[in-house]
This record gives structure tokens, C-alpha cells and sequence, in this order.
């Protein structure tokens, strides 16, 4: 026997025709609703997304003009833009269809009608509902794909006996649904390990969805995440599905997890544990499917003994740890990292540099790296911009031979204002093992700050 699909709500002052109309459709439909006072539409529709409404024209306080039926029309449209709407009169003429489909009504039905016939016509509006909503799904999809391809690169380099390892643990868990929890520090490539576990799994056909939690604000966080209904709040001019629904079937990307405030991880760790999610505005919940892995450069561990970080919402997220090592921990990589750089960059500002010099690269083997891969790649950029020959050389790079001793205090080798900037910002980012939100305290700058001022130094 064919599974039966579809919702529908019909809204009629008639109960006899309400009746008869749901013992029929309810053979062909999974859930037929209906209702006689047209003035219960918006409740019903904040509880149900249905596929598609049996609305009449013609209720008692108006017989046979139709404009009570074009008045909830334009309000059932209003709640979702994307409503299919089917009218229904006893006083049906040409004009008044032609005006309903303008009005925004999929189609038209006169009463009493052919059951036959209106079986038909809701099989079809019903197919219009899907069509819209994959195209939707792919319009959001593609966006998402766009990010991906995009992005600066989706390899991850490195022959290193530690990322080895890293490279075999991601062929035993990516086949699996397990989540994981990735530890490292700032620029260690931590979404780029996610991504292949995303590209390796069974759900790489569908969406890879990344946020970035660090830069989301208190007040932001569920709609962000759960997504909301229109008029929810001030700025909710629309319906918007969170980051949870895009990511559905797919991998959900939760980077720097270690700064959600305790009421927030709370919140979270009930839509992990329940997979469904409400958007701010409904109480409607919706089934996610998500495999989940999570990021963070902080140490969650000793946070949990200081009560910063809920120790339920920790072994909900780390089925399996994967920990990257620093770039000072992997040199043996650098020249590959490097040289992966450099041919991107040259190509991209068309420039001949086709070499890094030995000098240059036992320069780059002293050197600290505290922002580790992203500071690598930002430098060998400057570095090409600026070169004037086909192969780089020492002096093409602008970081500071020594790395600074760990004794509190600043080792200059000129007092250049942005190197004196540049280094103090190294020393707090190693003093707070790369927590951007610690050094941005530490500093007396905003998050947003910072951030502009590693882009500009290349951290």
C-alpha cells in the first residue's frame, strides 16, 4: 500500500462540507486539518507547515463577493510567502478566479465539486509546494557550496609523523556518525579537518555547515542556530531557517565552542541531545539530522573544573578527540606548507616567483610561528606582493628572527610601531594559548579589533 504524504488544512463555514471533504481526503493525505473560523488560520499555521490550504471565499458575514476570501488570502500569503493556496466557491466565475490567481492563489475550485477532479487539483498544488521548497533547499545549498569552493584552500598539507597520525584517525572516524571534537590552536587548520571528515563521510552529498560561534552575540545565538519566524523581533522581516535546519542530513561545523557563556552551552546541549530545534517566535519543533564536530583553541578540561564549561555538554561533543598539533611542533612541514603558498600566490598576483630560498626557509624554521599555519600563509602572501625577484629571500619576510623569550618582557629588534604592535600582540595571544577573546581583554581592544589587527599583521 503507497505511504500517504501531504498536509492540508481546509477553512469552511460549512461543517457538512468540512466533514465529508476529510473523510474523503483523509484517504490520500497523512493529515487532513480543518477548521470553520477562518480567524484560527494564524494559529494553526505557527504549529504546521502545511503542504497546501483549502481556503472559501464565502463565509457568513459576506455571501458571494469573495473578499473575505481574498483578505485571508493576503493574510495566510503574509505568514509565509511560499503558502499554496487553493480557493473554493459556490459563486465562482471567471473574473474572480482570474483575480484570485493574480491575488496570489495557486488555483480555483467551484463547490460542490468532483472529488475526482479535486483530488487532482490538490495532487498538483501539492507538487508546486515541493518544487518550491527544493528550489529553496538548493538555492541555499548552492550558496553554501559557493562558500566551500571559495574559500582559500580545502587541502591539508603535511608529511609530518604527527599529521600522520591526524590523517589516519579521520579514515576511521569519517565513515562513522560519532561526533568530534577538534582541540588546537589559532591557525592550526582545525575547519579544514573538519571539512574532510565532512568530504569522507556518507553525508558528503549534503551540506557542510560552518559557524563560527565566537563571533555570535548572546542576543543572536538561537536565532542564528534555530533560525526564527517572521515579526519574532525587530529586524525578523522574514521566516529564516538557523544554521541547525541548513545543515540537515549534512555535518554542522561549531567553531571556538569554548566561548559560549554557560546559559548559552545550556541551550545548545538541548537541541544535541533532542535533535529538534524551534526557531525564536514558534513552538513548532522541527527533526534535525546532523552529524556535529565541534573546535576550540581553549583548554574545555580545566574549564569544566573551574565551572566554565558544563562537563554534560563536553561528553555530548568529544565521542572522539582529534588534537593538532602547532606548526612549531610540525617544521618538517614547512617547506611543503610554503612552497603550497607560494605557487598559489604567484598565480593569483601574477607574479614569477617560482622559489624560496634555503636561507629563507632555515629563517622561517627559527621563528615561533604563534599563529601557526595562517600566519605562514598570510606571510609567504606579503611576501609575493612585495618580492621583486623569482625567488624569495630572507629579507622578503618581515617576522623577527628570534622568537621571543618567554620572560615577560618584549625582545625589539627595531622600534618600528607596527613590529613593537605585531610583537606584543604575539606575546599576549601565547600568554592566553591563542584565546582571542582573553588577548582582546588583555589588550583593551574589542574582538572585532583584533582580528582587524592580525589580518593587518598577518597573525
Amino acid at each position: 500500500m503507497e505511504q500517504k504524504h501531504g498536509t492540508l488544512l481546509i477553512v469552511d463555514d460549512n461543517e457538512d462540507l468540512l466533514k465529508a471533504a476529510k473523510m474523503f481526503l483523509k484517504r490520500h493525505f497523512a493529515k487532513v486539518d480543518t477548521e470553520k473560523n477562518p480567524e484560527a488560520i494564524p494559529a494553526l499555521m505557527s504549529h504546521e507547515d502545511y503542504d497546501v490550504i483549502l481556503l472559501d471565499m464565502n463565509f457568513t458575514k459576506d455571501v458571494s463577493s469573495g473578499s473575505e476570501g481574498y483578505y485571508w488570502l493576503e493574510k495566510i500569503l503574509k505568514i509565509d510567502p511560499s503558502a499554496v493556496v487553493v480557493l473554493i466557491t459556490a459563486y465562482g466565475d471567471v473574473q474572480m478566479a482570474v483575480k484570485a490567481i493574480k491575488a496570489g492563489a495557486t488555483d480555483f475550485v467551484l463547490k460542490p465539486w468532483e472529488n475526482e477532479k479535486l483530488l487532482a487539483t490538490l495532487y498538483s498544488s501539492m507538487r508546486l509546494r515541493e518544487s518550491r521548497d527544493e528550489i529553496e533547499n538548493l538555492r541555499i545549498k548552492n550558496q553554501e557550496i559557493n562558500k566551500e569552493l571559495n574559500s582559500r584552500f580545502s587541502e591539508i598539507i603535511g608529511t609530518s609523523a604527527a599529521m600522520q597520525r591526524i590523517f589516519q584517525t579521520i579514515d576511521r572516524v569519517a565513515k562513522t556518525d560519532a561526533n568530534v571534537l577538534i582541540l588546537g590552536e589559532n591557525g592550526t587548520g582545525k575547519e579544514l579537518i573538519a571539512r574532510a571528515i565532512h568530504r569522507n563521510s556518507v553525508r558528503s552529498h549534503e551540506n557542510f555547515v560552518s559557524v563560527d560561534l565566537g563571533s555570535i552575540t548572546e542576543t543572536l545565538f538561537e536565532s542564528e542556530l534555530f533560525g526564527h519566524k517572521k515579526g519574532a523581533f525587530t529586524d525578523a522581516k522574514e521566516d529564516r531557517a538557523g544554521r541547525f535546519e541548513l545543515a540537515n542530513n549534512g555535518t554542522l561545523f561549531l567553531d571556538e565552542i569554548g566561548n559560549l557563556s554557560m546559559p548559552l552551552q545550556a541551550k545548545l546541549l538541548t537541541v544535541i541531545q533532542n535533535r529538534k530545534v524551534s526557531r525564536v517566535g514558534s513552538n513548532k519543533e522541527t527533526p534535525v539530522n546532523i552529524r556535529l564536530i565541534c573546535a576550540t583553541n581553549l583548554p574545555l578540561y580545566e574549564m569544566v573544573k573551574e565551572n566554565r564549561f558544563r562537563q554534560d555538554l563536553l561528553y555530548r561533543i568529544n565521542t572522539i578527540e582529534i588534537e593538532l598539533p602547532a606548526l612549531r611542533d610540525r617544521l618538517e612541514d614547512i617547506p611543503l606548507l610554503a612552497n603550497h603558498f607560494l605557487k598559489h600566490y604567484a598565480d593569483k598576483y601574477n607574479k614569477p616567483v617560482a622559489k624560496i630560498s634555503d636561507a629563507a626557509l632555515a629563517r622561517m624554521h627559527k621563528h615561533p610561528w604563534p599563529g601557526n599555519i595562517r600566519e605562514l600563509q598570510h606571510a609567504i602572501e606579503r611576501a609575493v606582493i612585495l618580492s621583486n625577484g623569482s625567488v624569495l629571500q630572507p629579507e622578503d619576510f618581515t617576522f623577527t628572527t628570534q622568537p621571543a623569550k618567554d620572560d615577560g618582557q618584549l625582545n625589539l629588534d627595531q622600534y618600528n610601531l607596527d613590529e613593537v604592535e605585531k610583537l606584543l600582540i604575539r606575546k599576549v595571544l601565547k600568554k592566553f594559548n591563542g584565546n582571542i577573546t582573553q588577548a582582546a581583554a588583555e589588550l583593551g581592544l574589542t574582538r572585532s579589533s583584533l582580528y582587524r589587527r592580525l589580518e593587518k599583521h598577518g597573525l
